[in-house]
């Protein structure tokens, strides 16, 4: 199983993705731990069993066992602080000194550079549409030195890998 698979089961109308996915795999603007960590923690966050499955198989040989345990905690904390920061920033003012009081290690002690993490971060909180916690993760790359292309390549991965989610759910319901 593999992203070869994927772009393989991805229907004519969504050849855009085929080549985009493979042109970012085979990219050199992240390093192979941020590439493949952003990859795996996106599928987990389409909630498509198929690409959780093709990319995870893939990523396995391409990261640590921290690393996928990484992102994996990645799209799972970030699923719960992407709902509660959008809730609160649509709350308002009302709900600004509110204390969030929801518990979140992984963020300080992820198991990889805490970098890779915020990007991972990032990509999966773009994904979940939660502008508080994607202009927080993109500050924090700034601040660890990350240039705007980088950042921006894994909000790439991030549209591409929930492209291809839609795409195959489509195509499933067909």
């Amino acid at each position: 199983m593999s992203i070869d698979n994927l772009k393989s089961g991805l229907p004519d109308y969504a050849k855009d993705l085929k080549l985009n996915i493979g042109t970012l795999v085979r990219g050199n603007v992240l390093t192979e731990q941020q590439l493949w960590g952003t990859l795996l923690s996106t599928a987990a966050t389409t909630r498509s069993e198929v690409v959780l499955s093709e990319i995870a198989d893939e990523a396995q040989q391409h990261l640590s066992e921290a690393a996928v345990k990484a992102a994996y905690g990645a799209a799972s904390i970030m699923g719960m602080n992407n709902v509660a920061y959008r809730a609160k920033a649509w709350l308002g003012d009302d709900y600004a000194q509110v204390r969030m009081g929801l518990r979140m290690n992984i963020i300080a002690q992820p198991g990889v550079e805490q970098p890779d993490f915020e990007l991972w971060a990032l990509a999966v909180s773009a994904i979940n549409g939660c502008e508080h916690c994607t202009l927080a993760h993109e500050k924090a790359l700034k601040e660890a030195g990350f240039t705007k292309e980088q950042i921006f390549e894994a909000i790439k991965v991030a549209a591409v890998v929930q492209g291809i989610a839609q795409a195959l759910t489509i195509e499933a319901s067909r």
